[in-house]
C-alpha cells in the first residue's frame, strides 16, 4: 500500500479531488495495481469534517485514512462519521481509522457497540503522538494492547523519529502491520539519512523477514 497526502503549489496541506486523481494516475502510470493507493483524509487543523467527507467522496479512492479525533470529534459528528463509513463499504473503499490514543481505542469501539461504526474496522496506532519531540519507541505500543483494551483484528502502527523501523518491526511480531516514511521519519535504523521513502520500506521490511515473517502483497490486502 502506498499512503499518499497532496500539496498545493506552495507545498501546503491539501484535500482536493482533483490533485488525488493526478496522484493516482501517476502512480497507476508507474506501478498498475502493484499497489493500493490510500489517500489521507486529515484535515491538520485546516479541514472541516464536512470538507474532509465530501473530497473522500469525490475522489472514490480504493483506500482512505480516517482521523477517528478529527472526522468525529464530538458526539454531533457521530452520526455523519457513520454514514461515511458505510458509504466506504458500499463503495468498495477500504478504511483506516486513525487513533492518536489508546482513549480513541476505546471510543471507536464505543462507537461500534452503538451500531454507529463496523466492529471489523482497520485502524492505524499512532506511536508516540503526544510525546516530548514526538519521538517513537516500541513500549508506546503496549498501552493500546492493554488486557483491557479494545482488540481490533487488523491494526497497524506508524511512528515518529528514528526508531520508526524498530516500532513497525515488534508491531509486526505481536500481528500487527505497518506504515513507514518520510512523513514521520527520514533517518534509516543505523541513524543515517535516508535517500528515499523506498530505503526507509526496505530498511523495515528487511528486519521484519528476519523475524520470519512475510510481506504482503496489494492482492493480499485486496483480499482481506
Amino acid at each position: 500500500m502506498i499512503h499518499v497526502h497532496v500539496r498545493d503549489r506552495d507545498g501546503r496541506h491539501l484535500l482536493d479531488a482533483d490533485a488525488y486523481a493526478e496522484a493516482t494516475r501517476a502512480i497507476r502510470a508507474e506501478v498498475g495495481d502493484k499497489l493500493v493507493i490510500q489517500i489521507t483524509s486529515e484535515s491538520l487543523g485546516i479541514y472541516s469534517p464536512a470538507e474532509q467527507r465530501a473530497v473522500v467522496k469525490a475522489t472514490r479512492p480504493e483506500a482512505v485514512s480516517l482521523a477517528l479525533k478529527e472526522l468525529a470529534p464530538d458526539a454531533s459528528e457521530e452520526r455523519a462519521f457513520a454514514e461515511l463509513l458505510d458509504w466506504t463499504r458500499a463503495e468498495s473503499c477500504a478504511p483506516q481509522i486513525i487513533l492518536y490514543s489508546p482513549e480513541d481505542a476505546v471510543r471507536l469501539a464505543d462507537l461500534a457497540r452503538r451500531g454507529l461504526a463496523q466492529d471489523d474496522l482497520p485502524v492505524l496506532y499512532v506511536l508516540g503522538r503526544y510525546t516530548p519531540g514526538q519521538r517513537s519507541a516500541p513500549a508506546d505500543l503496549l498501552p493500546f494492547l492493554t488486557p483491557e483494551a479494545p482488540r481490533f483484528s487488523k491494526w497497524s502502527v506508524c511512528a515518529f523519529g528514528p526508531r520508526e523501523a524498530a516500532c513497525a518491526a515488534t508491531a509486526a511480531a505481536l500481528g500487527g502491520h505497518a506504515r513507514v516514511g518520510f512523513e514521520n521519519n527520514l533517518h534509516l535504523p543505523n541513524g543515517e539519512l535516508a535517500g528515499s521513502n523506498a530505503d526507509l520500506v526496505a530498511a523495515t521490511a528487511g528486519l521484519i523477514t528476519r523475524l520470519g515473517l512475510t510481506i504482503a502483497t496489494a492482492d493480499d490486502l485486496r483480499k482481506g
